[in-house]
């Protein structure tokens, strides 16, 4: 057996396996489910490292699994140095999570499941990267499905926790019937699952579309995004998961994978790019409104997958390749500290922090790098991955892409503004959050007993930096968020992602003026106006920004009421016509029955009786019909 199958296998296992452990928040129940959880990413990549290290050559394994009359089901892995990238990425910031997670739920007792949840999530994301067939693509698909509904309502506890949970489930879902469809059309279209033989055919526009789909709801992009925001009642460890490192990098991944077919469709294309552009801006402008730390860093998911989509329609899939990984460490790295801030203060809202840094300088420092790359500032991970997009698309509004002209301008210009609106609201948490005074107030100062937001956290008696538990995986991860883009300037690194040579041309400056610009206004509004959120800028538009544009309540009226409407119609019907006349026949049945059978008892004259009234009765039916007749 090729070491490649262990990068998803060992994480499945150890997640299947800690499922059996019983729940419970003594030490004794926590050790092995930590343990469990820790081993399986730290193995995962341990594997992938060996292997990306000493492969020389794609691995490709594939087995014969059965034949459907002329469609072949295959088993297999296809690995490249591209997939490796991308499983190293996964399994770094699982190993992060995992971690944390054991000082950050000390004390929940439904820690063993949670951490056995984690590694099926991080084993069905790693099936994804290397699966060489689509049946293990859709396979690993339905498994980080599953695992986002249980771990999005992990807490229990918070009432909105739930309905998060089933808002994920049933929005990414309906994206996954067309995804399921797409993939079906592929594998009859070609007559086998395998990868190398689907790559081979000629496209078929209307399963992409379809495939489009399940991206659109498992990436979180235009219109399937709003299942993102709300997805924030989770642990926020496991947001570091899904935003970072698995559920919405899949959807861009599965069109990496399959872009020889897309590259082809200019319809398909065209129809991302649209979905992209429109995705990057309302992401981005709803960041802007936002009060709660993690609703922010959400949004700006929304917006930074939407980079990655508008990459793929304009032809780039290296770039949006390279922003799937930066992004996976500078958004697992906000992520994490915003964890720790939470932690400390016991409140996700920033108009209820301020005055931060003096008390946690290395979160603070470790929320510079992130939100540093977030918004693309050189020479961190972000400017670099995201300079790639830009130019991309810039060279796409020049033609010569299957994607039509007007899909590189609109991804192009939709990207600018966003580079803008980003910085914005990046520099507007830093200070907003750390800086200035707290806002935290009680009658002797600082009050840091105001109570808590959120059921999971214990308030300690001032906030402080993490303990190494959780500290040590942030630090981890500014790393890579700080020095990763500068894996753009290695050869072998660009030659596994097909990536262009990075070069600080004249189409960099626009970027990084309205980088300043974004920056500027968020600090000149936070200085003119002391202990005045800058957002209040906005104005009326504020609530509608935060409402994410309200899509929410229009998906609602249009979607969800005409849904339940014609269930309660359907029930309706199924209650009083069918179950009645099913019932009714029975009871009627059994009302003649029950007559019959009096009737079977009557004393001999009267049944006499009752033979001769009804032979008197036929005979003159029969006498009126006949005379009629």
């Amino acid at each position: 057996m090729n070491a490649a199958v262990l990068i998803p296998a060992v994480p499945l296992l150890l997640g299947l396996a800690g499922l059996l452990l019983p729940a419970g928040d003594d030490a004794g129940r926590r050790r092995p489910a930590a343990t469990l959880g820790i081993a399986g990413a730290a193995i995962s990549l341990l594997v992938t490292l060996g292997v990306l290290l000493f492969a020389t050559k794609p691995i490709e394994l594939s087995t014969h699994w059965v034949s459907l009359g002329d469609i072949d089901l295959t088993l297999g892995i296809s690995v490249g140095h591209a997939a490796l990238y991308v499983a190293l990425a996964v399994a770094t910031v699982a190993l992060c999570v995992q971690v944390y997670s054991v000082a950050y739920l000390h004390d929940d007792p439904r820690y063993a499941p949670y951490a056995a949840q984690i590694s099926l999530f991080t084993g069905a994301m790693l099936l994804v990267v290397t699966s060489g067939d689509l049946i293990g693509v859709v396979v690993g698909w339905e498994i980080m499905g599953a695992c986002s509904y249980l771990l999005i309502g992990h807490d229990r506890r918070l009432p909105e926790a739930p309905a998060a949970a089933v808002k994920a489930f049933l929005v990414t879902r309906i994206g996954d019937i067309g995804f399921l469809l797409g993939v079906a059309f592929l594998i009859v279209d070609a007559g086998s699952s395998r990868l190398a033989d689907v790559l081979a055919q000629p496209p078929h526009t209307a399963a992409l579309l379809l495939i489009l789909a399940g991206v659109a709801g498992k990436s979180a992009q235009f219109p399937l995004h709003t299942w993102l925001p709300d997805a924030m009642a989770g642990p926020t460890p496991i947001s570091a998961l899904i935003h970072a490192a698995t559920m919405v990098a899949a959807g861009v991944y599965v069109v990496f994978r399959l872009y020889p077919l897309f590259e082809q469709s200019p319809a398909a294309l065209a129809v991302l790019g649209v979905m992209a552009a429109i995705t990057i801006l309302l992401g981005a402008l709803s960041a802007m409104a936002q009060d709660d730390l993690k609703r922010v860093l959400a949004w700006s998911t929304v917006s930074q997958i939407g980079y990655m989509t508008g990459a793929l329609a304009v032809g780039s899939p290296a770039a949006a390749l390279f922003h799937l990984l930066t992004h996976a460490a500078f958004k697992a790295l906000l992520f994490l500290a915003a964890g720790a801030v939470i932690h400390a203060v016991g409140t996700n809202y920033l108009s209820r922090m301020g005055g931060l840094r003096e008390h946690m300088p290395v979160t603070f420092w470790s929320f510079v790098a992130g939100l540093g790359a977030l918004a693309g500032l050189p020479p961190l991970a972000g400017f670099w991955s995201k300079e790639n997009v830009l130019t991309a698309a810039a060279h796409a509004t020049e033609g010569g892409e299957t994607a039509p002209i007007w899909v590189g301008w609109l991804v192009w210009i939709a990207a600018l503004f966003a580079v803008a609106i980003t910085a914005w609201y990046a520099t507007r948490l830093l200070l907003w959050a750390f800086l200035g005074i707290s806002r935290a107030h009680g009658p002797d100062g600082p009050d840091w007993e105001v109570g808590f937001d959120d059921a999971r956290y214990t308030q300690p008696a001032a906030p402080h930096d993490p303990p190494g538990a959780m500290r040590w995986p942030i630090l981890l991860l500014a790393v890579p968020s700080v020095l990763l883009g500068l894996a753009a300037w290695a050869p072998g690194f660009r030659t596994a992602l097909e990536l262009d040579e990075p070069h600080l041309s004249v189409a960099v400056v626009l970027p990084l003026i309205l980088l300043a610009a974004g920056a500027t206004a968020a600090w000149w509004l936070w200085r003119a106006v002391p202990g005045v959120d800058p957002a209040m800028a906005l104005g009326r538009a504020r609530p509608l920004l935060a409402a994410g544009f309200r899509l929410d309540e229009v998906q609602d009226r249009f979607f969800v009421r005409p849904v339940r409407a014609l269930a309660r119609a359907v029930l309706t019907v199924d209650t009083r016509v069918v179950d009645a006349a099913v019932e009714g026949t029975g009871t009627t049945t059994s009302r003649v029955g029950a007559a019959l059978a009096y009737a079977h008892r009557l004393p001999l004259p009267a049944a006499a009786a009752a033979v001769l009234a009804g032979a008197l009765l036929l005979g003159a039916v029969a006498v009126l019909f006949g005379a009629a007749a």
